[in-house]
């Protein structure tokens, strides 16, 4: 893991670059649909702006097998990017589906012979396991030097088992974000709340107007971590976040218990959740952010919280992000708001030339800027030009992140072993399910936590 800066100049710069949030974001909510017409995407076949014009191979006769557990609007988008690479380099490049928990999905492909040549990673911890497993290949000198080029340290970094670089980060997320369906909110005379307790206000306000508050995608368990972790991030600080995510305090510890205790005030609340708490295991994420800006003045839900990337499922409705799809950065539950994000590295599994290429362009801003004009994406990649993003809501959220340099939190989850923080129906992912269902067993959900934490970390905290 990056080193970490101390715990009083983080703390500043996660409360600065939150007020940097809250302000732009309510600035750019008025807007963003001439924007979209403006600055709509479609890949081109050079970046055109600062960075661009990355040397590639010629790769004629070369194929690929490139896989990620991206689906939807995500998928198609990246293809466009894969497209332009087997443009500029004559290979021909494949998209493989892949299932969660990755590592899994790559253990069978590579146990059967045909493990594809590289795949995109969503957790730190599940790059050591590639590594440790003898699968992951060191990143060649051409995509070291398009990393250094376009990241910080940081970013770098968390890309790096024992000092040495395995994975580019393609794509980053900024996952304290809250969307809410701004008809809703308009009807309900509810206003953008910047403290959890003004997120019960206007919870409040917009149950008593006939709509359910909250979407929750609670089949998908990581939704759920998602939320603890800005919960806690707020709440414990930062110090006792990175302490947690070790696994150097246990789940059993008083700070965790305040956050599930503070989660029970939304998750327990009668009728605040769309579908109760068995609706909301049944929702999967992708739903539950479409739930919440279709139906018209009778949506599902109000708000539905997720990172910056629900952008690609809100455009698989009729709202338009900035008017009819609105956010605000996740309220401040102790004395900063909560900065978390999270990313997913791409990691070659089949070293060639080809290959080594491919990481080499994901990690160039030419890429990145392909997938960024086309929405729904986040580049930590500091040269991609911010008008590349097609709304003012995602440039301001792209410009946050930049601004952050290194001072961010990785999700808590993706830093864990994939045993406990990435396995459906397992670990940290499968306690909070149960916690959802009974919010009253804070207790229980404790000690579920710390039997499978101290499991998967083999340590006792």
């Amino acid at each position: 893991m990056r080193s970490r800066s101390s715990t009083i100049r983080t703390h500043r710069a996660v409360t600065t670059l939150a007020a940097l949030l809250a302000g732009a974001l309510a600035l750019s909510a008025c807007g963003g649909s001439d924007d979209d017409k403006k600055t709509g995407g479609g890949a081109s076949s050079s970046a055109g702006e600062k960075g661009s014009g990355v040397t590639l191979p010629k790769l004629d006769g070369a194929s690929l097998e490139v896989a990620a557990v991206w689906t939807g609007g995500e998928q198609k988008n990246f293809k466009q990017v894969l497209a332009e690479f087997a443009k500029r380099t004559g290979a021909e490049v494949t998209f493989v589906p892949a299932q969660d928990p990755i590592i899994n999905f790559l253990g069978s492909k590579i146990a059967g012979g045909q493990p594809p040549d590289v795949a995109l990673l969503p957790q730190p911890g599940a790059i050591k396991q590639a590594v440790d497993k003898k699968w992951a290949k060191p990143l060649g000198p051409e995509a070291r030097a398009e990393l250094a080029e376009n990241y910080t340290q940081g970013w770098q970094d968390i890309g790096k088992v024992d000092g040495t670089q395995y994975g580019a980060y393609y794509k980053a997320a900024n996952k304290s974000l809250i969307w809410y369906n701004a008809k809703a909110f308009e009807n309900a005379g509810a206003a953008e709340p910047t403290t959890w307790q003004e997120l019960l206000t206007t919870a409040r306000a917009v149950y008593d107007s006939g709509v359910t508050p909250f979407s929750v995608g609670g089949a998908d368990g990581w939704t759920l971590t998602d939320w603890f972790e800005n919960v806690y991030l707020s709440q414990a600080g930062p110090e006792k976040y990175d302490r947690l995510a070790q696994h150097k305090i246990k789940w059993t510890d008083p700070s965790v218990k305040e956050a599930l205790t503070t989660l029970a005030q939304i998750w327990g609340e009668k009728d605040y959740v769309a579908g109760g708490a068995s609706g909301a295991l049944q929702t999967e994420f992708p739903a539950s952010v479409t739930q919440t800006f279709t139906g018209g003045d009778q949506p599902k839900a109000a708000m539905v919280y997720e990172g910056d990337f629900a952008q690609v499922n809100i455009g698989e409705t009729k709202a338009k992000v900035g008017t009819d799809a609105k956010v605000f950065p996740f309220p401040a539950v102790g004395s900063a708001a909560p900065v978390v994000s999270g990313g997913d590295a791409a990691v070659v599994l089949k070293d060639s030339e080809a290959a080594q290429a491919l990481v080499t362009f994901l990690a160039s801003p030419d890429a990145a800027t392909i997938q960024a004009k086309l929405g729904g994406y986040l580049s930590p990649n500091k040269n991609v030009p911010n008008s590349a993003y097609p709304n003012e809501v995602q440039r301001t959220i792209a410009k946050a992140l930049i601004a952050s340099g290194d001072d961010f939190r990785f999700d808590m989850s993706d830093q864990a072993p994939q045993a406990f923080g990435g396995t459906p129906g397992k670990g940290e992912w499968k306690a909070l399910q149960d916690f959802l269902q009974n919010p009253t067993d804070v207790a229980g959900a404790q000690a579920r936590l710390e039997k499978d934490a101290a499991a998967a970390y083999g340590n006792g905290g």
